[in-house]
């Protein structure tokens, strides 16, 4: 199975800081009790890996924008889809135009 991961390198690039500083930043803020091995995610966990709201993962959701897979009742995120996500948006981001 492909596996697309963030590209922790260029992001440290663009914040000027080290990869390993970026690495310990990442590993030191994610919350105890968290699950990193769960390869589906409910919305609530992944639009929480993102740092966005439930309904906005939903309209991401509903556009396609991310994957997700219906079991049952329930609707799973693949946990990849929000690195593949957060991937697309940080290749189409023009960081020399300010917001």
């Amino acid at each position: 199975m492909h596996r697309t991961e963030l590209p922790l390198a260029q992001i440290a690039d663009l914040l000027d800081v080290s990869e390993s500083d970026l690495r310990n930043l990442l590993f030191e803020r994610r919350p105890a009790g968290v699950d990193t091995t769960l390869v589906a995610l409910t919305v609530a966990e992944a639009a929480r890996r993102i740092g966005i709201g439930r309904t906005k993962l939903y309209e991401y959701v509903t556009s396609g924008e991310i994957a997700s897979v219906k079991i049952g009742s329930l609707r799973r995120i693949p946990a990849e889809a929000v690195n593949d996500f957060l991937t697309r948006r940080l290749m189409a981001s023009d960081f020399g135009t300010a917001a």
